[in-house]
């Protein structure tokens, strides 16, 4: 463990599991206090919340359904007055809903919707929240995904849409704030190891879909964690605007 963000205080969304919780971890590894959101997972969000703080930081659990545009006010204000400042937000919370085109009869149309609210505008609500109160100098970085991009395979239009759009207002975003030298940046991964993983893809990666991939495995957390710590760190001052993948050449 190093100390170059002590001081600093992070805010991941959806942090109880997957990259979320990766991610709040790999900043507390370099030293930052960190607040994570969840929506209902309160049990594997205390526990994240344990993990942290046996870092030797401190840590907050804050209930908040990103759905819910109102609740990002009263979570970004939930921080700040139990940290005393917001240095850095990761805005990881989304779901993912997939495999039905777009023609098809049974489109699951309300959560298809959901997704939409949960992944765009719960981000942008966030994002919103936290601006007037992060320092100069401070960081956002949305967790994008190689789909906003590039999509290889069909089923996949609105939440390829979602993650679209999330570059789209995070460059937006990084001019509007960077005379105040905040960096915002979109990293997008491909596959990985997660829950939301599981529920599209199933027990395994399909091999037409690894086929795609130059780099013929899936991300590891910790990979894509690291790229999140280091634009969070004081290495990454200078990139903003950024849409970087860590996919494996899926994109090439």
């Amino acid at each position: 463990m190093s100390n170059i963000l002590k001081g600093k205080v992070a805010l991941v969304t959806g942090g109880s599991r997957g990259l979320g919780a990766a991610t709040a971890e790999a900043l507390a590894d370099q030293g930052a206090d960190v607040a994570i959101s969840y929506v209902a997972s309160a049990e594997k969000a205390e526990a994240v919340v344990e993990t942290l703080r046996a870092r030797g930081v401190r840590a907050l659990a804050i209930q908040s359904d990103q759905a819910d545009m109102a609740a990002a006010k009263p979570l970004v204000e939930k921080v700040v007055a139990y940290f005393g400042k917001l240095d850095i937000l990761v805005n990881n919370a989304a779901i993912a809903v997939q495999g039905k085109t777009v023609d098809d009869p049974d489109l699951d149309t309300v959560n298809l919707d959901r997704q939409w609210q949960i992944n765009v505008m719960g981000a942008v609500a966030t994002t919103r929240a936290a601006a007037p109160v992060l320092p100069d100098g401070g960081r956002i970085i949305f967790i994008g995904s190689a789909l906003g991009t590039h999509v290889p395979f069909t089923g996949a239009a609105d939440y390829a849409g979602t993650k679209a759009a999330i570059v789209g207002y995070a460059k937006g975003v990084a001019r509007d704030l960077g005379g105040r030298n905040i960096t915002v940046n979109v990293i997008q991964p491909g596959v990985m190891p997660t829950d939301m993983a599981a529920e599209v893809l199933g027990d395994g990666v399909p091999e037409a879909l690894m086929n795609l991939h130059a780099i013929r495995r899936i991300a590891t957390l910790e990979e894509v964690s690291a790229l999140i710590r280091h634009l969070a760190g004081p290495n990454g001052g200078y990139i903003t605007g950024g849409v970087i993948d860590v996919a494996g050449g899926l994109a090439i």
